[in-house]
């Protein structure tokens, strides 16, 4: 079992710059899979970023060379630095870990990109 909790969002210019953080309540080291999902308005929540153990990433083709996911196994935190932010990005960003065949959530927070 493991607790997540999110931090970082807020409102942003477009073409502005967050880093989401996900503190876990555990050694992340023994989590599998760690990864932020969003998702706005009206529409389905969607994987954006993942990142294994072993050190493996995946992106969601749109945020691809803006989006940078990482984990910090000492600080039990994975991060997602978000730069060249648009309006398109809006949304609630989730963190999620895989704990064998079990998932867990965390609250979410709020990132809004507008001028």
């Amino acid at each position: 079992q493991v607790q997540l909790v999110e931090s970082g969002g807020g409102l942003v210019q477009p073409g502005g710059s967050l880093r989401l953080s996900c503190a876990a309540s555990r050694g992340i080291f023994s989590i599998y899979v760690m990864g932020w999902y969003r998702q706005a308005p009206g529409k389905q929540r969607e994987l954006v970023a993942a990142i294994t153990s072993g050190g493996s990433i995946n992106y969601v083709d749109s945020v691809k060379g803006r989006f940078t996911i990482s984990r910090d196994n000492a600080k039990n935190t994975v991060y997602l630095q978000m730069n060249s932010l648009k309006p398109e990005d809006t949304a609630v960003y989730y963190c999620n870990a895989e704990l064998g065949p079990i998932g867990y959530w965390g609250q979410g927070t709020q990132v809004t990109v507008s001028s």
